[in-house]
């Protein structure tokens, strides 16, 4: 939950601070993504590396985005691995980490997508999770080990009470176990090998938090849409610090991501099925991409003449004249012929090309492309 909740799961959306721990339930979706247990592609290519073989397939141009939604046990990082071979794809990159532990939207970024991965980082995140209340893990959530437990519990009416605190721009101070870089090593490699590891304060936005449903005394459930950088760990440790009853998440799922929304998640089983279809030609892997430009709903889009395209194509600058030309200035998406061209700048009466795309390859069927 971006807007919100981002605060122990950092906008890039949840570090991965426990990936090591989690080592059995990764290396299960590791079997099952690497194998087709009974294709004889891979008993082919298997019995050809036994043998000292160097057959290996030419990876190929795909350009578009998947919103995985990932499962629980898998690394984000682990999940983009998996979809660039599925796809066979050259390029790969995904937009906000997840934990092992969360589940919902990770948005991947295949080919020039990846051009546009800044753009869906910088976007409102939403989460729903659960805080169990009486002990404080180190890790912040349920893989970590206890460091305080108290027998208090917190009622409705304190909890309300204490939401509007955690509304707004804040400072949070990240989880130990978590990406941050502390003079060139992640926080949670040293957190691991024992070392205190002490992050400053920053500040963050949680645009929305709302109890959603209290199980018993000792859960409740929340959803909270936050901005960049925020850390839903770190949202419920703290929260159980001043609640003074302690706590620590236990189940988190990402909901929204930038422009993606639940709508858009594909789970892996249906895109390992539609990889079969594709390969027995039943199908194309197209119809699981979103276009490029899905990133860039939030930037006005200008479409240009093929003239114009040309000169932008080669990185050179086009003059806006006439009763048509914008007179704003800022980010545009350029298009021509209703097919992306360029990401651009406005300023001083010309079009600036920053970042041309080149859409060869395979892109998002016509399909996705309207949004059927």
């Amino acid at each position: 939950m971006q807007g919100l909740m981002n605060v122990t799961t950092p906008d890039r959306v949840i570090e991965q601070p426990i990936a090591d721990s989690n080592a059995p339930a990764e290396n299960k979706f590791s079997d099952a993504a690497r194998v087709r247990h009974n294709d004889p592609r891979e008993q082919q290519a298997g019995k050809q590396k036994r043998q000292g073989g160097q057959q290996k397939r030419d990876r190929r141009d795909v350009h578009g985005w998947i919103c995985l939604d990932k499962p629980v046990g898998m690394t984000s990082t682990h999940a983009v691995a998996v979809l660039k071979r599925l796809f066979n794809a050259k390029r790969a990159g995904h937009a906000g980490t997840l934990d092992p532990l969360a589940s919902g939207g990770l948005p991947i970024a295949l080919g020039e997508a990846t051009k546009t991965v800044p753009f869906v980082m910088d976007g409102r995140k939403r989460y729903r999770f659960t805080v169990c209340w009486g002990e404080e893990r180190d890790t912040d959530d349920t893989e970590g080990r206890p460091t305080q437990s108290s027998p208090e519990r917190p009622t409705v009416e304190t909890i309300m009470a204490l939401l509007p605190r955690f509304t707004g721009v804040i400072e949070q101070v990240p989880p130990q176990y978590s990406a941050i870089k502390v003079q060139g090593e992640r926080a949670y490699d040293l957190a691991r090998d024992g070392e205190a590891v002490a992050l400053a304060p920053r500040p963050v936005e949680i645009h929305e938090l709302t109890l959603v449903e209290q199980q018993g005394n000792d859960r409740s459930v929340f959803e909270a849409e936050c901005g960049k950088g925020t850390y839903v760990r770190a949202l419920a440790r703290d929260m159980g610090r001043l609640l003074g009853c302690y706590g620590h998440i236990c189940s988190l799922r990402r909901t929204l991501c930038g422009p993606f929304t639940e709508a858009d998640m594909i789970p892996l089983a249906d895109l390992e099925a539609l990889c079969d279809r594709a390969a027995s030609g039943e199908g194309s892997l197209a119809d699981a991409l979103l276009p490029v430009e899905t990133a860039l709903d939030d930037i006005p889009a200008l479409a240009v003449t093929r003239a114009d395209a040309a000169r932008l194509h080669r990185g050179q600058a086009v003059l806006l004249r006439g009763r048509d030309a914008p007179i704003s200035n800022g980010t545009v998406y350029v298009t021509v012929g209703g097919r992306l061209l360029a990401l651009a700048e406005i300023g001083n009466g010309e079009l600036i090309p920053k970042r041309v795309f080149n859409l060869n390859g395979l892109t998002a069927s016509p399909i996705r492309k309207e949004g059927v």
